[in-house]
Formats: C-alpha cells, sequence, structure tokens
C-alpha cells in the first residue's frame, strides 16, 4: 500500500490511489452538493479496470479510465446520486452494468441503462484476475450491494454504497423495519463474517476499519435511523 494514502478526498480535488498486491485503488470525489465517492479498480496484472457508483461528472470519470477501458461498472444501489454518469460512461468505455437485482429496474428506468447483470448475495464481479464478492445488504434500499475484495493474503477491503459508513448504517428515512433489516444486515453480512482489520470505502465521505466501528453496534441499534 502506499503510505500517503488517507481517502480524505473532495470534490474538485484529485484523486486517491491506493496500490494493493494485486488491485489499485483509485477514490475521487465529485458534485460538490453530494460529494459522491467513485472508485475505479484496476487489477494489476492485467490493466481491466471496474467502477464503482459512475456518481456525476463524466467528464471526470471518462478520463480517469484512461486508454485502460472499463469492464464493467457496479452500481451500489438505485439512488440518484450514485448513478447520473452511468449512461455517459457507459456510452463511452462500452461498460457492463451490475446492480443489485431488487433495485436493478428502478436503475434502468432512470438512467435508460440496460443492467446487464442482476447481482444477488453471494455472486461474484470477475475482471482481469480480480474477483469480488457481493453482499446484499437490504434496507437502505432493497437492492443495495457491498462489494468484498478477498485474495486471502492480506485484510480485506469492501465497498459499501450508502449501507455502512464511519459512525453507523445508511438512512432508512424513518422506515424502523427497515433500519431493523439494515443493521441485521450489516451485523450478520459484515461484521459477523469479516475480520476487524478490513478496510470500507463508503459512497460518501472517509474510509474507515470493521475493527474502529465494531464497538459502536449496540449503540447504533439503539439510535436508529
Amino acid at each position: 500500500m502506499t503510505d500517503d494514502y488517507t481517502g480524505r478526498v473532495s470534490p474538485g480535488r484529485p484523486p486517491h490511489v491506493r496500490e494493493l498486491p494485486g488491485l489499485t485503488i483509485t477514490k475521487l470525489a465529485v458534485d460538490p452538493e453530494m460529494s459522491n465517492n467513485v472508485y475505479v479498480l484496476r487489477c494489476r496484472a492485467t490493466g481491466a479496470q471496474l467502477m464503482v457508483d459512475a456518481a456525476a461528472e463524466a467528464e471526470r470519470l471518462v478520463p480517469l479510465v484512461a486508454d485502460a477501458g472499463l469492464t464493467g461498472v457496479v452500481t451500489t444501489h438505485q439512488h440518484w446520486d450514485h448513478h447520473r454518469a452511468l449512461a455517459a460512461v457507459v456510452e463511452a468505455t462500452g461498460a457492463t452494468t451490475y446492480v443489485g437485482a431488487p433495485d436493478a429496474d428502478a436503475v434502468t428506468e432512470q438512467t435508460g441503462v440496460t443492467v446487464d447483470r442482476r447481482l444477488e448475495h453471494g455472486d461474484t464481479v470477475t475482471f482481469g484476475e480480480v474477483t469480488l464478492g457481493v453482499i446484499a445488504l437490504a434496507g437502505h434500499t432493497p437492492g443495495s450491494v457491498a462489494l468484498v475484495y478477498d485474495d486471502g493474503s492480506r485484510a480485506p477491503h469492501l465497498w459499501t454504497g450508502d449501507s455502512l459508513f464511519p459512525g453507523g448504517v445508511g438512512s432508512t428515512f424513518g422506515d424502523e423495519a427497515a433500519f431493523r433489516q439494515l443493521i441485521d444486515e450489516v451485523e450478520t453480512k459484515v461484521f459477523g463474517t469479516l475480520p476487524d482489520a478490513t478496510t470500507f470505502y463508503p459512497g460518501h465521505g472517509d474510509d474507515s476499519t470493521l475493527g474502529d466501528e465494531r464497538p459502536f453496534l449496540a449503540e447504533w441499534r439503539e439510535r436508529g435511523w
């Protein structure tokens, strides 16, 4: 890993880059109002690339993938702020599109982009020699997904969309049943299966580790959202 990576990015500023043995992670913030994170993941063995959330500012995202092109784009969930550049990025790159199955029709309706693969819990997404596991985390939206990279040699890395942030799970907009579903799924499928050393990368804001957040799970559950 690069020693100077902090994961603290802001709209209009340069991306931050983290080098793992098999994967390069480029993190970019877009849109001053929403400050969405966009991630470009590059297989270091083959150069194949995957984007997580083509959120906005296609004029910055397309040059970010450069001549290497783009194998696919995963949209973590159906909310408008996470896919405003999807149509333009797909048109420019021909990338395969991936969305959690319950959110796929909404993404197509909102963007006009056909979803090529509807993701279910336990699926995998592969680009080059990199394989990501799919974790379905219903609650913030019915089809929210997280992606986990675990090469077996180092701590895993996890992209959580708006399902998990430093300081809590994502909003369920006052829906108590949806909140219980989300906190249960995050506790079981994320904290219950991945080690504390796992770094996670949310849809907005800074990164964190599961170990830093685990002590607050009971507090989050009591607080609700």
